[in-house]
């Protein structure tokens, strides 16, 4: 299994971005995305940290049902 990397902020963003998701605002030290699905909105919050944790990050990819293989292929 491979471990979660400890990236930063504007790189988990991006490769969100290419998953499909968009970026809907930032409030603070806070981006919010949400991806659009048949009769589903997806919501996420990105913390605007440099490298974000390997915890916090590991429990977004968790919510945005993405892999950590699929996730690097992003990056």
């Amino acid at each position: 299994m491979t471990k979660v990397p400890s990236v930063n902020y504007k790189k988990v963003v991006n490769a969100f971005k290419r998953d499909g998701w968009v970026v809907v605002r930032q409030k603070g030290s806070h981006i919010r995305l949400e991806k659009f699905a048949p009769k589903k909105i997806s919501k996420i919050t990105i913390p605007a940290h440099n490298p974000i944790k390997r915890s916090t990050l590991s429990h977004i990819l968790k919510y945005a049902n993405l892999t950590i293989e699929e996730f690097l292929e992003l990056l």
